[in-house]
C-alpha cells in the first residue's frame, strides 16, 4: 500500500505508465539479427564514436545512417548522438564547431576543401512536455532576444523554438520524427538500440511518425517537408507513408505560414538536391501538396513536365547519384529561365507600349524583374543570385564565336555552369546542337585546335554571307556614260562628286557584289583655304 501511495505521488500510477510508454521499450538487436555490414560504416564516424566512448561517454551512429545500413545501403552522411554536452564534445576534437541556437550541435570536420567531411554530433535531448515549456509570443523570426536565455520554449501554437535540454537516450529517441530514423548503432559491439520498432517498420517498408502525427507537425511544421522528402527518397525502395502519418499533412500546411522564409527556402533545396527531385514532384502531387508549401516550389512542380525543367531535374538527380556536386543556382536558373527569356524578348521588341531596348540591358532588366517576383530577399541577393545572373548573362555570349570572346568566356569562373545550361537548351532544341558541340570542343582543346575552330567559324560566316547576297534581289544599274573610267562616275553638275562608287570585280562563280561607297579626300585649292578639288574626270 505504501509503495502504491509513493508511486501515485511520483506520477507512476496509470498516468505514469502511459507517460513511460511513449518513450518506448529499449531493444538491443545483435548483428546476427539486424545484419548490418560493418564495412559500410564510415571510418571517420567510427573515430568520432570511439573517441567519445574512450572519454567515458555514450556514443552511437544515429538517424538515417542506421536506416540505410539496415537496408544494405552506404549512407552519404553520418550523424552521431551522445550524452556528452556540446562543450564536452568540442573539447575532444581539434576541428569541432558548435553551431545552431534552436538546436545546439557540434560539427566535427575531417579533411579540407571539397574532400572534407562533416560528422554531426548531437547531445541526447530530454522529451519535454510543451505545456511545461516556457511560452513566448513571437516566433523564430521575432523572438531571438527573448529566447537567448531559454533552453526549452514554444510559441502560442505549440511549435518548439528552443530544444536544448539534455536527457537520457530513451527520451531522445521519443523526440525524433520517424521510427526508422530513431535507431542507434554502436560500431564497437555492432548492436542496434531500437525503442519504437524501427527495425520492424524498415522491414515492412513503412514510414511512421513517432507519437501523434498532428501534434508532431504542430511542434515543428518543417516535419511536413521532411515527411515528403523521406517518402520521395525511399519510394524507390518501396516505402510508403503510414496512413495516420499522411492524413494530417494537407491540413497542417497552414502551420508553415509562421516558419521563417529562409528556413523554408533551405528545406525546399533539400527536396530538390538530394538526388530525388523527380520523385519529390511526384510525391507532392500524390499527397495533394502540389501547391502551398513554398511559392518557388509551386513553380517547380508546375513546370516539372516542361522539357527544359524536366531535363534540369533529371540532370540534378543524375549528378547526385554519381557523387558529383550540384548547385542550387543552376537548378533555379533552369526553373526560372522561361520568365527571364520571355521578359527579355518583350523588352527587346518593345511590347505593351515599352520602348525597345538593346539586348544586354533588356536581359539585365528582365533578370531583375524575375528576382523581385520569384525570389525576393530570401537568399536572392547573395551568392545564389550572383551565380544565377552570371549563368543567364553568359547565354547571348555563346552566339559570338569570333575574336577574343571565346577565350575570355572560357576563363570565366561560372563558364562550366553556363555551358551546361546552354547544353540543356540545345538538348531541348532552343539552341543549335552544332553550337553546343563547338563550345564543348573549344573549351577542352589546345591553342592550335582553338585557332582551327575559330577559322572554321569564319569560313562558315563567309559562306552564309554569300548566300545572303545571292538571295538579295539586285536593282538594275544605270548604263555607265561613255568614256567614264572604271570604278568612278563621270563628272556631272547634277551629281555629288564627293562620293564615288567602286564597282567590284565579279567573283569566278558569277556572284554579283553590292556596290561599295567610299568618300574621296578633297584636295585644297592652290593659294587658299576655300573648297575645291578635282572632279572625277580630272582624276
Amino acid at each position: 500500500m505504501i509503495k502504491k501511495f509513493i508511486d501515485k505521488l511520483l506520477g507512476k500510477g496509470a498516468g505514469g505508465t502511459q507517460g513511460k510508454s511513449r518513450f518506448g521499450k529499449r531493444q538491443e538487436v545483435p548483428a546476427e539479427v539486424h545484419g548490418i555490414d560493418p564495412a559500410l560504416v564510415d571510418e571517420r564516424a567510427k573515430n568520432v564514436v570511439t573517441t567519445l566512448q574512450q572519454a567515458g561517454y555514450e556514443a552511437y551512429v544515429v538517424g538515417g545512417a542506421v536506416r540505410d545500413l539496415l537496408l544494405g545501403l552506404r549512407p552519404k552522411d553520418f550523424d552521431v548522438a551522445t550524452n556528452a554536452t556540446p562543450e564536452q564534445v568540442k573539447s575532444l576534437f581539434r576541428r569541432a564547431f558548435i553551431i545552431g541556437r534552436r538546436f545546439r550541435i557540434v560539427h566535427v570536420v575531417y579533411g579540407r576543401g571539397r574532400e572534407h567531411e562533416v560528422i554531426e554530433v548531437s547531445t541526447f535531448r530530454a522529451y519535454m512536455d510543451n505545456a511545461a515549456a516556457e511560452q513566448v509570443a513571437g516566433n523564430e523570426r521575432t523572438s531571438k532576444g527573448e529566447l537567448a536565455s531559454m533552453k526549452h520554449a514554444v510559441d502560442a501554437s505549440g511549435r518548439v523554438l528552443r530544444d536544448n535540454v539534455w536527457g537520457p537516450q530513451e527520451e531522445d529517441a521519443a523526440r525524433r520524427d520517424f521510427t526508422v530514423n530513431a535507431m542507434y548503432y554502436d560500431p564497437a559491439n555492432q548492436v542496434v538500440v531500437d525503442y519504437h520498432n524501427g527495425i520492424k517498420d524498415a522491414q515492412k517498408l513503412t514510414l511512421r511518425m513517432i507519437g501523434d502525427p498532428a501534434t508532431r507537425y504542430r511542434e515543428d511544421p518543417v516535419r511536413i517537408i521532411r515527411a515528403i522528402r523521406f517518402s520521395a527518397k525511399l519510394a524507390a525502395l518501396g516505402f510508403k507513408l503510414e496512413a495516420k502519418t499522411a492524413a494530417p499533412l494537407v491540413e497542417s500546411t497552414k502551420l508553415l505560414a509562421d516558419v521563417p522564409q529562409s528556413r523554408l527556402f533551405d528545406e525546399m533545396l533539400k527536396l530538390l538536391q538530394t538526388g530525388h527531385a523527380i520523385a519529390t514532384v511526384e510525391q507532392l502531387k500524390k499527397l495533394g501538396l502540389a501547391r502551398g508549401i513554398y511559392p518557388l516550389l509551386d513553380v517547380v512542380v508546375e513546370r516539372a513536365d516542361q522539357p527544359f525543367v524536366k531535363a534540369a531535374l533529371q540532370d540534378t538527380d543524375r549528378r547526385v547519384s554519381e557523387g558529383k556536386p550540384v548547385a542550387p543556382s543552376f537548378l533555379l536558373a533552369c526553373v526560372l529561365w522561361a520568365d527571364v527569356r520571355d521578359g527579355w524578348a518583350q523588352r527587346q521588341e518593345g511590347r505593351n507600349g515599352q520602348r525597345p531596348q538593346p539586348p544586354f540591358p533588356a536581359l539585365q532588366d528582365a533578370i531583375d524583374d524575375v528576382f523581385n517576383a520569384r525570389i525576393g530577399d530570401v537568399s536572392g541577393r547573395g551568392k545564389l543570385a550572383a551565380d544565377m545572373r552570371e549563368i543567364w548573362m553568359m547565354q547571348p555570349r555563346f552566339d559570338k564565336r569570333t575574336g577574343s570572346t571565346p577565350y575570355s568566356l572560357v576563363e570565366q569562373a561560372r563558364f562550366r555552369a553556363a555551358f551546361d545550361f546552354m547544353r540543356l537548351r540545345a538538348d531541348v532544341g532552343e539552341v543549335g546542337e552544332a553550337i553546343a558541340e563547338w563550345w564543348q570542343e573549344f573549351s577542352t582543346s589546345d591553342d592550335a585546335r582553338r585557332t582551327d575552330l575559330l577559322e572554321q567559324v569564319r569560313e562558315e560566316q563567309k559562306v552564309r554571307q554569300r548566300v545572303r547576297v545571292r538571295e538579295t534581289p539586285q536593282s538594275p544599274k544605270p548604263p555607265k556614260p561613255h568614256g567614264e573610267p572604271a570604278g568612278r562616275r563621270a563628272a556631272d553638275p547634277g551629281r555629288n562628286d564627293d562620293v564615288e562608287v567602286e564597282t567590284l570585280a565579279v567573283p569566278p562563280d558569277g556572284e554579283a557584289m553590292a556596290p561599295r561607297k567610299r568618300r574621296r579626300r578633297r584636295k585644297p585649292r592652290p593659294g587658299g583655304g576655300g573648297e575645291g578639288g578635282g572632279s572625277a574626270a580630272d582624276a
